[in-house]
């Protein structure tokens, strides 16, 4: 017995290419639309749009080619029906918009894979249109499409190479792009200036006709010409670095900031994940006149000659549909185009060369005049992740949704993101914490003579640092800091953080009413935790992520002893921890957890949280100041390990606040990509006192720099 009736089977034969072309239709429509979007917003349901069509459109693409090739071998009037002349859209579809050709970096190193199927599908199209030649105008109007179509598809094929590790790589220069049009780099004498490690410096200085709300784009753009060669794993030398650090200047906030880094890695996204490669150049621009000049011929002399008697109304319906697509396509992408930051920076070089002053001047005010939003639009959409252990072991115990969980493959998943939150984040505060801290060690380090014998040091103490410019090495902070893993120590600060919050929000009742860097702290916290949650590859890896997911075990455990109809809240979760874990932790439980034994770290996280209450009552305003800045730390620590590749991945998801930290620690001279930064790795006793030395030091000029710092 047939699983179709003979009905339905000859429903399909008829239908299928025409829906299979028009659903590529679709696809492109929501391509060309979310795949820009997508570097902005890190909604998961743009996320889910953005794949399933980028994964779905070549697989329609290619179907609908081959029905095409195949459907009509015996059929009588193949040369008198339109279904032939869909086949060179399907190659423009197969080229894919300009706003995305990679969905992730993965698809850049498939560039041969890619280019045979190029081959093969220009290869099945022309003998489509080739089969069905005669002497009739519809048989000519193929010849644009098909130019068109294999401008589309060769585009993103030599995208797709150009952005892969090796030909990326490969393809810049020994020296950064001057950016002389632009501006102009000053060497200049430092003598006077305290803590200068020479006596000579560079400054970057946009020239003097560009406007002053450009300069932000200019040194953004000087900035990524740089940028480039840390994100194909090369090094900086001395002289760029100083460039670099000179584009933030003393007057700069941490608003300002974060808004150049945003368009910096703005161009970077563009260069890995869309066609920015050949768009944004004359070659680029060339092809698209081509492209959109074919298109639009088509459409006209199709609507022309067409005689509507001769074919099918839904055939000729789909044909318009497939040429005004392609028309409105090409004109999005243009407008995508024309108001993008790559062509602010064209505009910007070509106003300076008289012979194109007055057509140049005229289309830069017409995109300052009509598109003013697009100036001030926002490059990242500045959310963070938000995951609480506490929170989420809650929600499991009692969950909103029962039988989530027990889902098949995603129930996990599905019960992680119900958790996520990102609303309710002040982020304005939590980039000025982050901002002033790296200012505040880049400007010290950057005017040190010997600098590079502490910054990548620095960076390993995760926290330890700023707990002994506090406190000194007399509370032995070590064990939750350097003396254990980072994901350990992690998780462990994570607890404390939320005991020491929740604490203070019981006596005063409303979270307004709590100190800012308070609020800091638990944003960092919560960020951090998210980070080990859904981007664990950020994070150093070690064994840390087994014990984390043994105290999440353990503290389900523990909720699960309570009455299941009266599941407390996070408050007097916190309070019962600490009735349950009682400081009775000594030095030899401290050794045991270090050798990777007796990890409960719900323990050692009351323990913590009971160290900073006992020094309380000495100073309630230190205890936040000193933990927002431990976070700082720490989130400094992620972003210096976690590698470049990591990083662009991350931009794909709407970027992340991880990756935005780490050049705001590049435009301060903080990263190890310069030269001249040595690993500290060796161990010998010698330079371990030498390094604890220099150190010291360090902690007694920022001690001097910041006012006097009591020790507690």
């Amino acid at each position: 017995m047939p699983l179709f009736s003979e009905k339905v089977a000859r429903l399909w034969i008829l239908w299928d290419v025409r829906l299979l072309v028009l659903l590529s239709l679709v696809l492109q429509v929501i391509l060309i639309i979310f795949g820009a979007r997508r570097k902005i917003i890190a909604r998961s349901w743009i996320r889910i749009l953005v794949w399933s069509a980028y994964m779905t459109a070549d697989w329609v693409a290619t179907v609908a080619l081959g029905n095409l090739a195949s459907s009509q071998l015996g059929d009588p009037g193949w040369k008198t029906n339109l279904e032939a002349f869909w086949a060179p859209f399907l190659l423009l579809h197969l080229g894919g918009p300009d706003t995305i050709t990679a969905y992730a970096l993965e698809d850049n190193e498939l560039w041969l894979r890619h280019f045979l199927e190029l081959v093969v599908q220009v290869g099945v199209a022309f003998y489509v249109i080739l089969r069905s030649w005669s002497n009739s105008a519809i048989s000519f109007i193929n010849i644009p499409m098909f130019i068109s179509g294999i401008i589309k598809y060769g585009e993103r094929n030599f995208v797709l190479r150009s952005s892969s590790t090796k030909y990326f790589r490969d393809s810049l220069p020994s020296r950064p792009d001057p950016c002389q049009e632009l501006v102009t780099v000053v060497e200049e004498d430092m003598t006077g200036k305290i803590f200068q490690e020479s006596s000579k410096g560079f400054t970057v200085k946009v020239h003097n006709d560009i406007a002053p709300k450009d300069y932000y784009i200019v040194q953004a753009y000087f900035c990524f010409e740089r940028f480039k060669y840390i994100f194909a794993n090369l090094l900086l030398d001395d002289k760029e670095r100083k460039c670099i650090v000179s584009t933030f200047t003393d007057k700069i906030n941490a608003v300002d900031a974060f808004k150049m880094v945003a368009v910096e890695l703005g161009f970077i996204y563009d260069v890995f994940y869309t066609k920015a490669a050949i768009v944004y150049s004359q070659l680029g621009i060339f092809l698209r006149c081509i492209s959109f000049i074919c298109s639009l011929s088509a459409l006209v002399v199709f609507s022309i000659i067409i005689d509507v008697q001769a074919y099918s109304l839904t055939d000729i319906s789909i044909t318009y549909l497939l040429l005004a697509g392609a028309v409105l396509l090409e004109i999005y992408a243009f407008l995508l185009l024309l108001f993008s930051d790559w062509t602010k920076i064209w505009l910007i070089k070509l106003l300076k060369k008289e012979t194109s002053k007055t057509l140049v001047g005229r289309l830069w005010r017409f995109i300052s005049d009509s598109a003013p939003l697009l100036s001030n639009r926002r490059r990242w959409l500045g959310s963070i992740g938000q995951y609480n252990l506490l929170s989420s072991c809650l929600r499991k115990v009692q969950p909103a949704y029962i039988g989530v969980q027990k889902l098949p493959f995603v129930g996990e998943s599905l019960d992680k993101y119900w958790h996520l939150n990102r609303e309710d984040v002040n982020m304005n505060i939590v980039q000025e914490t982050i901002f002033d801290f790296l200012k505040k060690h880049g400007d010290l380090l950057n005017g040190l003579e010997g600098s590079e014998l502490i910054r990548d040091y620095f960076f390993t103490l995760r926290g330890n640092f700023t707990l002994q410019k506090w406190y000194g090495e007399g509370f032995l902070y070590r064990w939750c800091t350097v003396d254990i893993e980072f994901v350990d120590s992690l998780v462990i600060w994570h607890i404390a953080t939320d005991l020491l919050y929740y604490g203070d929000l019981d006596g005063k009742g409303d979270v307004s009413t709590l100190d800012p860097k308070c609020k800091v702290s638990k944003y960092l916290s919560d960020y951090m935790l998210y980070l080990l949650e859904f981007c664990p590859f950020m994070l150093p890896q070690g064994f840390g992520v087994i014990r984390y997911k043994e105290v999440c075990a353990e503290a389900i455990n523990l909720f699960k002893e309570k009455r299941l109809d009266d599941i407390p809240k996070e408050s007097k979760v916190c309070k019962d921890l600490l009735e349950r874990y009682p400081d009775q932790i000594n030095d030899e439980s401290f050794g045991l957890m270090i050798m990777g034994e007796n990890q409960s770290l719900l323990k050692y996280g009351c323990k913590l949280s009971r160290q900073f209450q006992e020094l309380e009552y000495i100073d309630r305003q230190r205890k936040w100041e000193v933990i927002s800045e431990v976070w700082a730390e720490m989130m400094a620590f992620a972003a210096h390990s976690c590698g470049w590749k990591e990083h662009v991945q991350q931009l794909r998801k709407g970027g992340d606040l991880l990756t935005h930290v780490f050049l705001v620690m590049a435009h301060f001279g903080l990263i190890k990509q310069y030269t001249g930064h040595k690993l500290m790795q060796s161990t010998s006793p010698t330079f371990e006192e030498e390094r604890k030395v220099i150190l010291e030091k360090y902690v007694e000029m920022l001690k001097e720099r910041e006012g006097n710092i009591e020790h507690v």
